[in-house]
């Protein structure tokens, strides 16, 4: 290819990349949404494959709808479809960083004769999805201590309350006796919320009402899971975790707790990231990790978007795993992230 014009490819999305990162890096307020204390209507039941297709669905028609329009029979490979097709990855929020890193990567198959046609290119950028994710180093979300001890974080409105119901019910489906603590006593309305999705996934929970200390809650949900053998206990904390140091000491304070008590825990700390929410959500997940000690993530409201790309995005600048994602309103719509799925499904024709 053309030297030049591929160094003035290059100097435009250098200026690009600045100017995102720039947007990114401006502190922009998170708006605090409810979480939805009504019980969904029941559906039928469906089969894994088909929930994650349905809550993918947004983001599959618009990642094929795009690379149809591109990947025309007759177009050659070229700069310039190397270069809308970059700005269609970020488009579908794979994010500046990832997406470049892809393109890079299929620049070089292009220079080396390797693709011929839009079908092998759009082929090469899956399996290239596939290695980013493939090569996030993933522990497995096992449930193996005696009990498992998980914190779970994350900014209010993201589904945090409602994740934390989904996943005892899903833990309970794996045989596992699960006990929750409502650990997030800056929020009133988080304890009635997780009182209301505890009796609806049909696990025990531990509660101080009136009680402005989390880390005392905690103390009893320890004390409990100690009485009845629970296999597994789930911490609600306090959302805005990220940029209230009073809050962060209070975490602090918890894990101490935990520690003292449990060797090793806790044994997962989750942060809940909402896929609406975009860019938005990694600038989140970044401040988060920074400072709590994340070590998994799930994402939520994968059905609401068009653009859940930012899925890839996130595990990949973060370099941590996915291991669930939300793809609906309905107690059993919380998934186990399965990287090939995931993209084979945004692929599917």
């Amino acid at each position: 290819m053309n030297d030049e014009k591929k160094k003035g490819f290059f100097s435009r999305f250098k200026r690009k990349k600045n100017d995102e990162e720039a947007q990114e890096n401006r502190e922009e307020p998170v708006a605090v949404e409810p979480e939805q204390e009504t019980e969904p209507e029941d559906k039928p039941k469906t089969g894994f494959f088909s929930k994650l297709k349905a809550g993918l669905k947004k983001t599959t028609d618009s990642l094929k709808g795009g690379m149809d329009r591109l990947f025309l029979a007759t177009r050659p490979i070229d700069e310039d479809l190397l270069e809308e097709l970059e700005e269609m990855l970020i488009g579908a929020d794979i994010g500046v960083q990832t997406s470049m890193e892809i393109i890079e990567r299929v620049r070089r198959e292009v220079d080396r004769k390797a693709l011929k046609n839009g079908e092998e290119l759009k082929e090469h950028i899956k399996k290239e999805l596939l290695r980013i994710l493939a090569e996030i180093p993933n522990k497995g979300f096992n449930l193996d201590h005696n009990p498992t001890i998980i914190l779970v974080v994350g900014v209010n409105g993201v589904g945090k309350t409602t994740t934390i119901g989904k996943l005892a019910n899903y833990m309970r489906g794996q045989d596992k006796t699960v006990c929750v603590c409502a650990a997030d006593t800056f929020r009133a309305a988080a304890v009635e919320q997780l009182q209301i999705w505890a009796e609806r996934a049909g696990v025990d929970i531990v509660l101080k009402e009136g009680s402005k200390d989390p880390a005392a809650v905690v103390y009893d949900a320890l004390e409990r899971v100690n009485e009845t053998n629970a296999d597994v206990l789930l911490v609600d904390t306090a959302g805005r975790l990220h940029n209230n140091p009073n809050l962060m000491n209070e975490l602090a304070k918890i894990r101490r707790i935990t520690t003292r008590d449990f060797e090793n825990a806790p044994h997962h700390v989750l942060l809940i990231l909402d896929a609406v929410t975009g860019q938005n959500g990694l600038q989140q997940a970044k401040k988060f990790v920074d400072k709590v000690g994340v070590t998994d993530l799930i994402i939520t409201k994968l059905d609401g978007t068009a653009k859940g790309g930012i899925a890839v995005a996130i595990a990949n600048e973060l370099n941590m795993p996915i291991q669930f994602i939300g793809v609906g309103e309905q107690m059993n719509d919380l998934l186990p992230f399965n990287h090939q799925d995931f993209v084979n499904l945004l692929f599917k024709d």
